[in-house]
């Protein structure tokens, strides 16, 4: 049962990091893992110079967008505000009225095989195309479906994007978005197989970048690859500041879950390092958290902050930034008032949209679970 809605921030319970050399991510669940475990634009100002907002303090629940959804993951807004959500083990899409909440199936994406992590993952939204981040018969891929935008219409057949990302019961990553480039950045997990995170020539345990059609983006640092970044457990967190920088939030195995800024690239260390380790050739986290505190998934930047959804914490987390570096201790909310946090989707200016996670099999869910929840940022 859920406690009503009262925001509290938490100080404390979060060891943080500076910048130079390691990595995490843990995915849902693995044997010994963190889940497993019982358990809006600048304003001009008189003088001409761009004028950032002030830097958000705060979360406050404003209300229930809707409820009653099965084992949502991905979210992604549509042209006018309405939202895509995707269920992970139904193998659907629904489209949710962003006004009033009402919801409408767009249908069961084909080539879908549920089990353990996998399903229907991560969603996002380009140029009249949804594509879809999904665990397949034999890997994970990234797929793409026509989709018209009226109330009414279905998904079109999907299209592969790119394929032969490597699958298993854990760890499978499964966000995508677009970057303020055009490109499309995807997140993976590198399956419990340890040794595909430190291996270039695995899609595994990487942060991907592409072209729109699934092509090596121009300028990746590995000529004819979409490896982006190596060295990852498992991404499930891909957002970008309003300076353009990378975030990615990632599960750590048993001591340090991760947010990370995320360069061209760089090794960011898993297996040889989890956490801050400080070895040369690593990346360092930005912020590392206790895996009790947060098993991250979703990621949003608003208002000066990444904040971050926790599944295992079951609360939301601030983490202030002033540039690559963060400008003050992360601070959590929302901790424990409505269980496992999943996804967390910026939609400019002061709001969030916020989607639980108790139906996923590992929570306990009660009466009108799942949620999208509107956030308002202070």
């Amino acid at each position: 049962m859920k406690r009503p809605v009262v925001v509290k921030a938490l100080g404390g319970a979060v060891a943080l990091v500076l910048a130079t050399g390691c990595s995490s991510g843990s995915g849902d669940a693995s044997p010994g893992s963190a889940e497993e475990r019982p358990r809006t634009p600048p304003s001009a100002s008189a003088s001409g110079t761009a004028a950032a907002p002030p830097a958000a303090t705060g979360a406050t629940v404003a209300g229930t967008l809707t409820k009653g959804l099965a084992s949502p993951w991905g979210l992604a807004e549509l042209p006018g505000g309405d939202l895509l959500v995707s269920s992970r083990d139904e193998r659907t899409v629904t489209r949710v009225d962003g006004r009033t909440g009402g919801k409408t199936p767009l249908g069961e994406v084909p080539g879908v095989v549920p089990a353990g992590e996998g399903g229907l993952l991560g969603l996002a939204v380009r140029d009249g195309w949804v594509y879809a981040y999904l665990t397949a018969s034999s890997d994970n891929r990234i797929v793409r479906m026509r989709y018209g935008g009226g109330a009414g219409d279905r998904l079109g057949p999907p299209e592969p994007v790119l394929t032969g990302i490597p699958k298993g019961f854990t760890h499978n990553g499964g966000r995508i978005a677009f970057g303020p480039d055009g490109m499309l950045y995807a997140g993976t997990g590198e399956t419990g197989d340890t040794g595909l995170a430190q291996d270039r020539e695995s899609l595994g345990g990487k942060v991907l970048r592409m072209t729109p059609e699934g092509r090596p983006a121009p300028g990746n640092p590995f000529p004819g690859s979409v490896v982006y970044s190596y060295g990852h457990r498992n991404v499930q967190g891909l957002a970008w500041d309003a300076d353009g920088r990378l975030w990615a939030a990632e599960f750590g195995q048993n001591t340090w879950d991760e947010l990370n800024l995320v360069e061209a690239g760089r090794n960011y260390g898993w297996p040889e390092a989890e956490g801050r380790a400080g070895e040369k050739g690593f990346v360092d986290p930005v912020a590392q958290w206790r895996t009790s505190e947060a098993s991250p998934s979703g990621i949003a930047y608003a208002r000066g902050a990444i904040w971050m959804a926790g599944l295992r914490g079951e609360r939301l987390w601030r983490v202030p930034l002033s540039g690559a570096e963060r400008s003050g201790e992360p601070e959590a909310f929302l901790e424990g008032d409505h269980g496992r946090l999943r996804t967390v989707l910026a939609t400019g200016g002061d709001r969030l949209w916020l989607v639980t996670s108790e139906t996923d099999t590992r929570g306990t869910p009660g009466p009108g679970d799942d949620r999208i929840l509107r956030l308002r940022v202070e």
